[in-house]
């Protein structure tokens, strides 16, 4: 089994890496590129905690392969903020507790983004229904769900 040389964009920086065939892309940012924001909670895909966005798609990284990566865009926890201005959903989730542990908070704020750029009025029932993904065992949903509909009301206003 022979290395891949990958080249791709990750939170708009291009980027190269060397990984093995069958390592994931999740695997590849946290090891290989040291980007530690993004959870592996399952490694199966049920949980959501390493959400990311790839060429504009919401996927879990524990089930792509870094090599398949190649001439994608990436986007991760790790671009939401901007410098030491957090992202309005980082900063409403902190404002409002919408996070205890914190291993799942980094793929439900990447899913909660993705949502927001496709739909920025969502209902209640959608935002769940764009969530579903995401499994927090240490919060009730409520407060998660209030943070991204006040995130959403605060975004369309400014």
């Amino acid at each position: 089994m022979k290395n891949a040389h990958i080249s791709t964009t990750i939170n708009g920086d291009e980027v190269d890496f060397i990984c093995a065939p069958d390592e994931t892309l999740l695997d590849v940012l946290r090891d290989r590129l040291g980007m530690t924001g993004s959870k592996e909670g399952c490694g199966t895909g049920d949980c959501g905690a390493c959400s990311v966005t790839l060429n504009g798609r919401l996927v879990c990284s524990c089930l792509v392969l870094g090599a398949e990566v190649d001439g994608a865009s990436i986007d991760t926890i790790e671009g939401m903020a901007e410098g030491d201005n957090l992202h309005p959903l980082q900063r409403v989730f902190i404002d409002n507790a919408a996070l205890q542990c914190g291993i799942c908070t980094p793929g439900i704020l990447v899913a909660a983004r993705s949502l927001l750029e496709k739909n920025p009025d969502p209902t209640e029932t959608e935002i769940r229904y764009w969530l579903a993904g995401n499994l927090c065992r240490c919060t009730g949903y409520d407060k998660i769900i209030k943070a991204v509909q006040t995130a959403a009301a605060e975004m369309r206003s400014a």
